[in-house]
């Protein structure tokens, strides 16, 4: 029996459950593999790289879902899903965000709709509803952190959490739940291991006559890939690893965010209240039984090592 790519559900007789088809469009009964293998995602995100607006580190395509062919289509504008295949020298990373993305979700951080494509060689590819976009030629107004705070691509790490929330502060239409919202986002980075949550993946957008935080995106457990030593991209108190409590709720939560304790108490016994969700969910993922324990090791670490 198969399990679905995009909801984790078992199916017969089909690489994708009727839900994970129906949350892509509710005319899709089938979905055709992606007609690119992952080696040539790869070759095709290099030729349209000097053409998207949404290139980073990992490779990239634009696309858009064919529900009349039932498959997804590579296009160069108008693409309303990226793609994210396969690294050539880092394992898993479609698995591992597709997954981390599912467990922010379980602790009530908004996220869009993604899941995984299987390719022509049976390969995954990560995608992901792009927020920005109502419709193929519809934009929704959205500027990510390093642009608000004077920043590049390339000095996109050399800010700090405290900065962050001074962005929050000063463009969000309501800031305090935004900054309960922020609260949410950093304690989660923290807990899964993501250390590359710098100023380019926190973004305002405009939406229902009120500036917020987008959905979030990006979202990797880094420190089963890279093996680093940091434990957060951006400082918080000058400090990048060897985090407490004290560090994220009572200095970050309660001295910089000035979040009430109730809510750092609602905060805090949610993520609790998940863990052994977020265990379950692991090994149900399509992580290798190797990743998938690491993955529950360093959530295990990082929840000791703040005593939650």
């Amino acid at each position: 029996m198969n399990r679905c790519p995009i909801t984790y559900e078992l199916c017969e007789n089909n690489l994708y459950s009727k839900r994970g088809l129906y949350l892509l469009s509710k005319k899709l009964t089938q979905l055709n593999p992606f007609p690119y293998s992952s080696k040539e995602q790869i070759h095709l995100a290099t030729q349209f790289a000097t053409k998207l607006s949404i290139q980073g580190v990992q490779p990239k395509l634009s696309v858009k879902l064919n529900v009349a062919k039932r498959l997804f289509e590579v296009v160069e504008t108008g693409g309303l899903f990226i793609f994210k295949p396969p690294h050539h020298l880092y394992e898993e990373l479609p698995q591992n965000e597709d997954l981390t993305m599912k467990l922010a979700s379980l602790v009530g951080i908004e996220i869009p709709l993604h899941g995984m494509s299987y390719n022509k060689d049976d390969s995954l590819t990560y995608f992901i509803k792009r927020f920005d976009r109502a419709t193929r030629k519809q934009k929704i107004g959205v500027e990510d952190f390093s642009q608000l705070l004077g920043y590049s691509r390339d000095t996109k790490y050399e800010s700090s959490m405290e900065k962050v929330i001074s962005v929050v502060e000063k463009h969000c239409t309501f800031p305090m739940i935004e900054k309960a919202k922020l609260f949410r986002l950093t304690l989660f980075n923290f807990l899964i291991g993501n250390e590359d949550m710098h100023l380019k993946n926190f973004t305002l957008i405009r939406r229902n006559e009120k500036v917020e935080l987008s959905p979030a995106y990006d979202l990797l457990n880094t420190a089963i890939v890279l093996q680093s030593k940091e434990e957060i991209a951006l400082p918080i108190r000058g400090e990048k690893s060897k985090l407490t409590y004290d560090d994220l709720v009572d200095y970050f939560g309660i001295e910089r965010l000035a979040l009430p304790p109730k809510v750092l108490e609602k905060e805090i016994s949610k993520f609790k209240a998940m863990q052994e969700h977020w265990k379950n969910l692991i090994t149900n993922s399509f992580l290798s039984k190797s990743m998938q324990n690491q993955y529950i090791s360093l959530i295990e670490n990082r929840f000791k090592q703040i005593t939650l």
